[in-house]
C-alpha cells in the first residue's frame, strides 16, 4: 500500500504521508471497506465522487486511490492549499465547508480533521 501511494501521490502533487493519513482514517487500509453511508474502498469514495473523478471500479485499490487523490487535490486547489479545509471537505463535502465558512460544526468532521492534522504534525 505504502509503495503504491508513494508512486501515485506525486502525480496529484500530494505528499504521500497526507494520502496515507487519509487512507488510515477512512478505511484503516482495508480495500474492502464499506461504510453505512455507502462509501467504498481505501479512500471511502461515495458513488457520486467515484463517478465525478472517473473511477470505474471502486474496489480496485489503484483506481480507488487515484479517485481519492484526485478529489483531495481538487479540494486543496479549491480551498487554496488549506489542508484542514480540504480534509473537512473530504469528510463532510466541500459544500458543507462553504456553507459553514470553515470546518463544519460536526463532531465527526472536527475529530477527523484534528486526528489527521495531529498525525501530520500540523
Amino acid at each position: 500500500m505504502t509503495d503504491l501511494v508513494t508512486k501515485l501521490a506525486p502525480e496529484y502533487r500530494l505528499e504521500p504521508r497526507l494520502v496515507l493519513a487519509v487512507v488510515e482514517a477512512e478505511s484503516d487500509f482495508n480495500p474492502g471497506a464499506l461504510s453505512v453511508a455507502g462509501a467504498r474502498g481505501l479512500m471511502q469514495l461515495l458513488p457520486q465522487t467515484a463517478n465525478r473523478f472517473g473511477v470505474a471500479d471502486v474496489w480496485d485499490p489503484e483506481e480507488n486511490l487515484r479517485g481519492g487523490m484526485a478529489y483531495l487535490r481538487w479540494l486543496l486547489d479549491y480551498f487554496n492549499g488549506d489542508i484542514e479545509l480540504a480534509l473537512a471537505g473530504y469528510n463532510a463535502g466541500e459544500q458543507a465547508v462553504v456553507r459553514h465558512g470553515g470546518i463544519p460544526p460536526y463532531d465527526e468532521t472536527r475529530a477527523y480533521v484534528k486526528r489527521i492534522a495531529a498525525r501530520l504534525g500540523l
